[in-house]
């Protein structure tokens, strides 16, 4: 019997090897930037309540031309909303903004441990999928430990885990325990911000040797690893380029390359699940 795809989740959920992150697509032009990354073939779409543009996002997928039924539309629960009542209300309003009878996927945003409620969160996903509000349900920035809990308190294992995951950053052994468990990886800022990193001889040495940029070797380098990359890119040609890297396949000493670039301390901004609070 062949191994599942990391693409495929515990329960026979699928994403692509790629979605198309909006964190700072607002107005016409983010609806424009949405309904432009559909019909040149995203099928993932990537949102929050926080970031204050799932009308946008809603809007733009109303007005492109593909069918509804191709799209996985992702939200997330903020954290001051990780009580019952509160959580419920904002799947509702997340739905209503994004103008869909239901959210494809659903995660918790931030686990925020030093409240403590992100069980009872997760209570209330579980609530609203079973209402029909949401279809699949998962999580965002949870360590093993805060996955585990959610489980042992519900029996309802998450199918994807979204988090901070790029070249100086791997999380080899977050990576490894998602395999294990059946839990698909998302990458956010899977290029790293499109810093450094895109000049590193490592990954442009990568991208010489495939005839690729260096952000197609990174976005590469994410699907070798069965990471489920979310860039956010705005303009057709970038979403593009963006999309043709899954066509592009590294050898095994490259992607152990760029992968050796990362370090513990590798994060963007310092915000460890363990600690950050984001409300």
């Amino acid at each position: 019997m062949s191994a599942p795809s990391p693409f495929t989740a515990h329960n026979g959920f699928t994403l692509p090897e790629q979605g198309l992150g909006t964190f700072g697509f607002r107005g016409e032009a983010g609806a424009d930037a949405v309904r432009g990354g559909i019909e040149t073939g995203y099928r993932l779409i990537d949102s929050a309540f926080n970031y204050e543009n799932e009308g946008a996002v809603g809007w733009g997928i109303s007005g492109a031309a593909v069918d509804r039924g191709e799209l996985i539309v992702t939200s997330k629960l903020a954290g001051r909303h990780h009580r019952r009542e509160k959580a419920l209300d904002a799947i509702e309003e997340s739905r209503f903004r994004l103008g869909l009878e239901a959210i494809d996927l659903f995660l918790i945003h931030w686990p925020l441990p030093g409240q403590d409620h992100y069980v009872e969160a997760w209570q209330a996903l579980i609530e609203a999928r079973d209402r029909g509000l949401v279809r699949q349900i998962g999580v965002s920035n949870f360590l093993p430990e805060h996955l585990e809990r959610v489980e042992e308190a519900t029996g309802v294992r998450p199918v994807v885990n979204q988090i901070e995951l790029h070249p100086r950053f791997p999380q080899e052994d977050a990576l490894a325990y998602h395999r294990e468990q059946g839990i698909i990886t998302e990458a956010w800022s899977p290029l790293g911000r499109a810093g450094e990193i895109l000049e590193d001889p490592v990954v442009t040495a990568a991208a010489q040797s495939h005839g690729i940029t260096p952000a197609q070797a990174v976005l590469a380098w994410h699907a070798a690893r069965g990471v489920v990359a979310i860039p956010k890119a705005a303009s057709a040609e970038h979403q593009a380029l963006n999309l043709a890297a899954a066509q592009v396949r590294l050898a095994d000493d490259e992607v152990d390359a760029i992968t050796a670039l990362g370090s513990p301390d590798g994060r963007l901004w310092g915000a460890d699940p363990a600690t950050h609070e984001e409300f």
